[in-house]
């Protein structure tokens, strides 16, 4: 695919370790994206935290987790630093294609998807809408849950340092983990082009698509690729009556529960986090074999 986009000058800041590649995934369309590892493709779908960024959503997964695949994680149009053609539109199914046009740019026929959040909402109605090319589903704290009152916070974020430190703060038990840092990373990430403009459009067709688009639980009923559903019991961004509700209605799903965590299981219980899921897709893996 040629593109007549040009390449933004930006590195990736050396706190997450993470080089930075660009795809050109549709006209006026420059991905912004990190790999990893080698063999069976596993897409990783980022939250929708302000100042969101592949990297900061998986800095502490993709070197382990890189054993056991091809791990390719992206900033969604709308968020880092992904460049977006004139006229873009966003929403699940918006973000759902952006996917699509990623593997198709890389030749890639079917992934597994690893999803926070939001990233957890697009890889199950990537499994409705694109059934073909998935093959499994990891999903973490997984959006588009009815609204709560630490959600409705999220969809008037304020663009400050203290606005970030208070929705990452949401994501955690221990607070600790927010440092000045990443605070200041996420912070200059919001700021990312027309931040201002850009974060309250996506917000908004989030927000919408959270009434207009829910999750279609007939045809979730009828999936038959593996699915891990993972949840700290004490995310108040997304109960954990959400794994549940999916737990039961997925045919081949199973969970993991973290206590003493909050929205951010990767980041929060990462050592653990990624041996859940490396003996998941270990095992899964092997057994596709």
């Amino acid at each position: 695919m040629t593109s007549t986009v040009q390449t933004p000058d930006y590195t990736t800041d050396s706190f997450f370790g993470l080089e930075d590649k660009w795809l050109s995934t549709a006209d006026g369309e420059l991905t912004h994206y990190h790999e990893l590892g080698e063999g069976t493709p596993i897409l990783f779908l980022h939250g929708s935290g302000t100042g969101v960024t592949a990297a900061a959503n998986w800095w502490l997964n993709l070197p382990e987790l890189s054993q056991y695949g091809r791990c390719i994680a992206i900033d969604s149009i709308g968020y880092g630093q992904s460049v977006v053609a004139d006229g873009t539109e966003y929403g699940i199914r918006e973000w759902v294609r952006h996917a699509v046009r990623v593997l198709d740019a890389l030749g890639i026929e079917k992934t597994w998807i690893v999803g926070n959040s939001l990233g957890g909402w697009l890889a199950f109605q990537f499994a409705i809408d694109f059934p073909e090319r998935l093959l499994g589903v990891v999903s973490m704290g997984t959006g588009g849950a009815k609204l709560t009152s630490a959600l409705k916070g999220h969809s008037n974020p304020t663009l400050s340092e203290e606005g970030v430190r208070r929705t990452l703060e949401q994501f955690v038990v221990d607070k600790s983990l927010v440092t000045d840092t990443l605070v200041s990373l996420r912070y200059q990430s919001a700021l990312n082009d027309t931040a201002t403009d850009r974060l309250a459009e996506v917000v908004a067709a989030r927000d919408r698509d959270r009434t207009e688009l829910p999750l279609d639980f007939d045809v979730l009923a009828t999936l038959e690729i593996p699915v891990l559903l993972i949840h700290g019991v004490q995310d108040v961004v997304i109960p954990v009556s959400r794994t549940w509700e999916l737990l039961n209605i997925i045919p081949n799903a199973d969970a993991h529960i973290f206590s003493q965590c909050g929205h951010w299981s990767q980041v929060e219980r990462a050592d653990e986090f990624n041996e859940v899921i490396g003996l998941y897709l270990g095992r899964q893996l092997a057994d596709a074999h």
